[in-house]
């Protein structure tokens, strides 16, 4: 049975009533983006709208490493309470405001320095009965398409839009950004170790064209994680 918190070095998600526990894949997504973030050397402050919150993870990795305020949509009612809860007990929760919502029908007409999301994963592919782990896992409330949609509405000019993506969709989220003048930015494509094929894409996207910044990462091989790994998790793990 998983645990019902993961302790982080700066705060701690507590996820019992989460279909969707913390992950490592989410865990390292979430610092491969701040630190795109950081690159970029922003003089004021950021917002961020986190799309799909739910433990409210990613939120929280940003807050704790950014200068920024974030509004987290969430679909779900339990998924939004703990998320809530979450960035209360949080010395930076001030910043996060969450919101309990359908993200394709919310009636905010903010736009957004970054958008980031780890969105449903399948699309027509067998439902679990568990209803949460329905809306946590599967497309039945916010397809890639949708997604596209809203991102475009909500996303600056000079915005980055950060989305963690099964393997398989990379190319397909690729060809619905470009439909809606999003470029690739940056791209990691994860493997769990060298002997695995990838699993995980993590793609940037922005309006501008340029040349993507592109890289592999390994998360860890014979039961060691890898330098790139533990150089991006460093501020978040306890064991590192």
């Amino acid at each position: 049975m998983p645990n019902h918190y993961f302790q982080f070095k700066q705060f701690k998600i507590e996820q019992k009533y989460c279909a969707m526990k913390v992950c490592t894949d989410a865990c390292l997504f979430g610092a491969w983006v701040v630190e795109i973030l950081q690159s970029r050397h922003y003089r004021n402050q950021l917002s961020i709208l986190d799309i799909g919150t739910g433990t409210g993870l990613l939120s929280l990795m940003t807050a704790q490493e950014i200068d920024c305020t974030i509004d987290a949509v969430e679909i779900e009612t339990a998924a939004a309470l703990q998320a809530t809860e979450n960035f209360s007990a949080s010395s930076f929760g001030s910043t996060i405001n969450c919101i309990q919502a359908d993200i394709r029908i919310w009636g905010s007409y903010s736009q957004y320095d970054c958008i980031i999301s780890n969105p449903p994963f399948f699309e027509n592919d067998l439902a679990s009965p568990d209803n949460k782990k329905n809306l946590a896992l599967h497309s039945s409330a916010l397809t890639l398409k949708q997604l596209g949609e809203i991102i475009d509405k909500k996303l600056k000019q000079g915005g980055l839009v950060a989305l963690l993506l099964p393997y398989d969709r990379k190319e397909i989220m690729i060809h619905l950004a470009l439909e809606r003048g999003l470029h690739l930015y940056a791209n990691a494509d994860i493997k769990q170790s060298s002997t695995h094929n990838y699993f995980r894409a993590f793609l940037v996207f922005a309006r501008n064209i340029q040349i993507p910044l592109k890289e592999e990462i390994i998360i860890q091989d014979n039961k060691v994680y890898s330098d790139r790994f533990i150089h991006l998790l460093k501020n978040y793990y306890l064991a590192f």
